[in-house]
């Protein structure tokens, strides 16, 4: 049972490698693309849409929606493509660093939160 779960996460890792890569190329179609930005962006990201100290579902929405999200960025990628992909992500075992797409995740997050305050604000003065 260990290593079939084993198995399962080095398949997921290398799956979100490979939509790393499907969402920098140029054949990839522009709904997959900005389904896999979306979804790297989320599963990246240290805030959830449901907090992890509520317990089980906060830990549910990462046990649903990454996975389904990896689930549709393979389908919408053309297979051999995903393929190629698959094959890099394997080769490099090693999850890319981008410091600008850190950057960009918390500065969207920091909008996010702002234009949220800034609305919650304005219905409390009213």
């Amino acid at each position: 049972m260990i290593a079939g779960a084993k198995k399962w996460a080095d398949t997921v890792k290398r799956d979100i490698h490979a939509i790393y890569l499907a969402a920098r190329d140029p054949r990839t179609p522009w709904h997959a693309k900005a389904l896999a930005f979306a979804l790297l962006a989320y599963a990246l990201s240290p805030i959830d849409l449901i907090p992890d100290f509520i317990p089980v579902i906060g830990y549910l929405d990462d046990l649903v929606i990454v996975p389904l999200g990896i689930v549709l960025v393979v389908k919408l990628v053309p297979p051999d493509l995903m393929n190629e992909f698959r094959t890099l992500a394997s080769d490099r075992q090693k999850l890319p660093r981008s410091w600008i797409g850190a950057m960009f995740v918390a500065t969207l997050w920091i909008v996010a939160m702002s234009a949220l305050v800034w609305f919650l604000w304005g219905f409390g003065s009213q």
